[in-house]
């Protein structure tokens, strides 16, 4: 009985260590580098992009945009496939970017310490502010100073660069900002948001938001909430033969 018991025991210990090794491999496997030859020997180059009237849009029965434009200009240069997909959630970029799903994000970021932490920037392609979007309206005067923002609800979208920037200021300002994150919709569309009046307001990209004055013309965009700021695409930070060629066909397509 006393040996059935200690094999017993035995065998829970061993389950034990095997389940254990099992739970650190999962947790510390390692990704696999894909640089320029992984890349190349793959044959397919994953581009992921977001869609919007700046750099990827339909115009008519076909795609354009700066970014759209940019990516084609790869695939002639790089002769690789390229596919793009789309997304509207930076947070899932990076994660997919990481674990080799995507090799460049092909959306202007904003160039800080903390993004240099899980990616590789290339040269800065444009700059860039946040704006905030309100609706004009008699009853309401716009907020022009960045104060009047204490006790107000923004919304963004989920994972947008601008919620440090929000976050940030509530802190200089000593009073709460809230902030609210919307999945799966796009600067544009919180654009669009506000000028229906379902939200008061929202937190964009200046260029996407001059870029939509004309179509609403009941929205104001003058209040800027952050400084300039340079903004580029990101590939991942052991990749730099990728990122290389990314700087050398940036140079090639800005000087066109």
């Amino acid at each position: 009985m006393k040996r059935q018991s200690r094999q017993l025991t035995m065998i829970l210990i061993l389950i034990a260590v095997l389940m254990g090794m099992m739970f650190y491999l999962s947790v510390h496997k390692t990704i696999p580098v894909r640089d320029w030859q992984q890349i190349r020997e793959d044959g397919v180059l994953h581009i992921v992009s977001e869609y919007n009237s700046v750099g990827f849009y339909v115009s008519g029965d076909t795609l354009a945009g700066w970014q759209y434009d940019f990516c084609k200009y790869i695939e002639q240069r790089s002769q690789l496939k390229v596919e793009i997909a789309l997304e509207n959630n930076l947070e899932t970029d990076v994660r997919k970017l990481q674990h080799n799903e995507y090799d460049i994000i092909a959306i202007n970021i904003p160039i800080t310490t903390a993004g240099r932490a899980n990616m590789a920037f290339t040269n800065p392609i444009t700059r860039n502010k946040q704006v905030l979007v309100q609706r004009k309206s008699d009853a309401v005067p716009l907020i022009r100073n960045q104060l009047d923002l204490a006790g107000k609800t923004v919304y963004v979208p989920q994972s947008s660069p601008g919620i440090v920037r929000l976050r940030n200021l509530s802190e200089e300002i000593a009073m709460p900002i809230y902030i609210c994150e919307v999945e799966d919709y796009t600067q544009e569309q919180l654009i669009y948001l506000v000028a229906y009046q379902d939200i008061d307001y929202a937190l964009v990209d200046k260029a996407i938001a001059d870029n939509n004055r004309a179509l609403f013309p009941n929205i104001d965009v003058q209040t800027d909430v952050s400084f300039m700021q340079l903004q580029s695409w990101a590939t991942r930070r052991n990749s730099p033969e990728l990122l290389d060629s990314l700087n050398r066909w940036l140079k090639e397509f800005q000087e066109k």
